[in-house]
């Protein structure tokens, strides 16, 4: 038997027909940066680049089984959260998750698509606060998904950094509030940890119409980069200098007739291996 095994890292999520986001975007993004990705599919869209038009959730008990098949077999080293539809679906994967402690959660608590279509129903918001993010290591909202989850209005920085303190609250490590849609071309990402430690992270706009997938793609690179052995913070870094390039690269390539895709693959590292525990 060999003594060398891939960096596992498991994605809990929705599928995108169209290949840009949830669980394909993220297979994509954990592939490029050198990780195994293994998956946990918690609901099948009908969606393009110009809308979401239907959803259709996977049982709670076969959400369960599948992170069970692979954490009790394959051993990821880190977690990746996305797409919960129902509070049913938040309580099987909380209650799954709770059995392997000393893993690193990163949730992306998808609520709206970029269509406008809702991707969680409301009842499903209260059980992410309750239930599941006592157990994450660090949670990733955007500006209407922090507004939600802070039962505020989030549209500045000073706004992000109230928020963060709010969301923190129910129990989750860390916040990363992310500020893409932030009016002007200076960008900000809000961090805060239980340690008091707060970060505010800076990028300048890029102009481009193929943003489909940012948040998956920003989450699963946190988690691989932490997969991968470094702390918060440096893949924090990392996943943001890593989703820049592939916008950078994937700006002038047309995709559909609505938001197009991000260029995952622009520089994909090898698979990369560790010796087995």
């Amino acid at each position: 038997m060999s003594d060398l095994a891939y960096t596992i890292v498991l994605s809990i999520a929705g599928s995108d027909s169209a290949g840009g986001a949830g669980i394909q975007g993220d297979i994509k993004t954990i592939s490029a940066l050198g990780c195994f990705a293994a998956t946990a599919l918690t609901a099948v869209t009908v969606q393009n680049t110009v809308a979401v038009t239907a959803i259709h959730e996977v049982p709670s008990h076969l959400v369960a089984a599948q992170i069970e098949a692979v954490m009790t077999d394959m051993k990821p080293l880190a977690i990746k959260i996305g797409m919960l539809y129902s509070a049913a679906l938040v309580q099987a994967v909380a209650l799954s998750i709770a059995e392997f402690k000393g893993i690193p959660i990163v949730l992306d608590p998808v609520m709206v698509a970029s269509s406008g279509r809702p991707l969680s129903t409301p009842d499903t918001i209260e059980a992410i606060k309750s239930r599941l993010l006592p157990l994450i290591y660090l949670v990733t909202p955007n500006l209407s998904e922090a507004s939600i989850l802070a039962e505020m209005t989030v549209e500045t920085v000073d706004d992000m950094k109230e928020a963060a303190q709010k969301i923190l609250a129910y129990g989750s490590f860390a916040v990363l509030i992310k500020g893409g849609h932030l009016k002007g071309k200076d960008l900000y990402d809000v961090y805060l940890d239980r340690f008091g430690v707060m970060k505010v992270f800076h990028s300048e706009h890029l102009q481009t119409e193929n943003t489909h997938g940012t948040g998956c793609c920003l989450s699963a690179a946190i988690t691989s980069y932490l997969a991968l052995g470094n702390n918060l913070i440096t893949a924090i870094s990392k996943a943001k200098d890593y989703l820049h390039q592939t916008l950078i690269h994937g700006k002038d390539v047309k995709t559909g007739n609505g938001k197009g895709p991000l260029n995952h693959f622009f520089k994909p590292l090898e698979l990369s291996k560790r010796p087995v525990n």
